[in-house]
């Protein structure tokens, strides 16, 4: 038996385990001995994926489902034998409303694709103004933008159909995935696909209208899935099974273990070794090294190495949120809520960025007699409430709810997880800069970044790049000289 050759993957998130499990699938199809290491220095598994489990209530701290389009989630769930606990969103709540000039709009259904389904409910929604629908339709005749340079997403969206549907449609829904602000993002960090469109179709419309038509059909017999999906019982489940699976393939996970610093050493031509200093004052040595943890985190370890890496990393911004989970009695919000929830343009200067009605959305997660919200606050340029105590933000979420949805009462349980630091922002010029942080890196075989800092922050992505690292490890193991 040939001697393992021994990776560190430093952090305990899903993309650090997505690595781990990626590189023991990898490495026994090709013949490969593995030591993986994984080492998190928090108390737990998963990072941002935290599901609770509150008598009958199931709440999430973080994300509370992902994208089926992108394939990487539901074949990891496949792999991992959670196939039958997928859940699709509730079809019969699957109404979706934006805040526009103090009102509450039915977002119409297909908006979100750029192809409402009708146009009727799209027309008397009242969301746009007659002005403004006719300035998104003529997305189909504004010339293409330059193929060449970056645009952020505020200019991209307005260009293509106009201030009023990105300030009062687009923008909320960018927000709510990335908490950032429009006018900063990069349009080809975030939503590539859009630039693709614009650039193959020469409008968006006629684009993602094209696309539906190559969708193939549901498979016979087979049920669809939503745009959005989770586990039955939780996200939580997906990381408990990632976790037992790993150590039963002999992978070694380690919480509380915090890398303090990092040393590089080579004997001969291409051949690295990295020596981890743990916390504990202990040393781990590695032929390859993984590190799948924020990009600020990152730039620390990697300063000392190559100050240029360091610096690119720290160029890549952070924002704080928060959820805010609370339960109320059904009886007593009879009326006042509606479909999955809400969200709220930044120029309606509400505290909110968006309110799911989780119970509404997702089976299992309340009992009948109670409904459970989760609420969304922060984010670039709103995050002072972030500085407020739990009951305050909670006052100010409540004032919110009341105001908008006439919700008055005591809430019979309340939650609040604070993400510090916890969104990267793919401000203009990002894919440039990873480019240039590339580059800076090249000369150390073996050490390879991923996570949601760099080329998507959704749950498949982490996965999905997890297995990209995965590959670059063994390649660099199989021939350290050509990495």
């Amino acid at each position: 038996m040939p001697t393992p050759r021994t990776v560190v993957i430093v952090g305990g998130g899903i993309s650090g385990l997505a690595t781990a499990f990626s590189l023991q699938e990898q490495a026994a199809a090709a013949g490969y001995a593995v030591r993986c290491i994984v080492l998190e220095a928090g108390p737990s598994w998963g990072g941002k994926i935290v599901t609770h489990r509150i008598g009958d209530l199931t709440t999430e701290a973080g994300p509370d489902s992902f994208l089926s389009q992108k394939q990487a989630g539901l074949e990891l769930c496949r792999k991992l034998g959670l196939t039958d606990q997928l859940i699709n969103t509730n079809e019969s709540a699957k109404r979706a409303f934006v805040l526009s000039r103090g009102r509450l709009h039915e977002l119409p259904e297909g908006l979100i694709t750029f192809v409402p389904k009708q146009l009727g409910p799209f027309l008397r929604s009242g969301l746009l103004s007659w002005t403004g629908l006719a300035r998104m339709g003529l997305d189909v005749v504004v010339p293409r933008g330059p193929s060449q340079g970056d645009e952020s997403l505020a200019s991209f969206f307005r260009r293509r159909f106009g201030s009023q549907a990105f300030e009062r449609v687009l923008e909320p829904l960018m927000a709510g995935i990335y908490a950032g602000d429009a006018d900063q993002m990069s349009v080809k960090a975030t939503f590539p696909r859009f630039v693709e469109l614009e650039q193959e179709y020469g409008s968006i419309i006629r684009g993602m209208m094209a696309a539906k038509k190559k969708q193939p059909p549901a498979p016979a017999g087979g049920t669809r899935l939503t745009m959005f999906v989770s586990l039955r019982n939780g996200l939580g489940d997906l990381v408990t099974a990632l976790t037992a699976r790993l150590a039963q393939q002999g992978v070694e996970l380690r919480t509380g273990c915090q890398v303090e610093a990092l040393r590089v050493r080579s004997h001969q031509l291409g051949r690295w070794m990295y020596d981890l200093i743990l916390n504990d004052g202990s040393a781990l040595s590695a032929e390859a090294l993984v590190l799948a943890t924020p990009a600020y985190v990152s730039a620390e370890l990697l300063r000392p190495l190559t100050p240029i890496a360091g610096g690119l990393l720290e160029m890549i911004p952070y924002a704080s949120t928060a959820t805010v989970a609370m339960a109320f009695p059904a009886h007593a919000v009879a009326g006042a809520v509606e479909g999955f929830g809400f969200i709220v343009p930044r120029a309606e200067a509400r505290d909110l960025i968006a309110a799911t009605w989780t119970s509404l959305k997702w089976p299992h997660r309340a009992p009948a007699d109670q409904v459970l919200s989760r609420c969304y606050v922060g984010g670039v340029g709103r995050e002072e409430i972030l500085q407020l105590s739990d009951d305050q933000m909670v006052a100010k979420i409540r004032a919110d709810l009341a105001a908008l949805c006439g919700i008055t009462t005591e809430p019979t349980y309340v939650e609040v997880n604070r993400w510090w630091k916890a969104m990267p922002q793919y401000t203009l010029g990002h894919l440039d800069r990873l480019t240039q942080l590339d580059a800076a890196l090249s000369r150390y075989g073996g050490l390879v970044l991923t996570g949601a800092g760099y080329r998507g922050v959704g749950i498949p992505d982490c996965i999905r790049d997890g297995a990209v690292a995965a590959e670059k490890v063994l390649k660099h193991l199989a021939n350290p000289s050509r990495s």
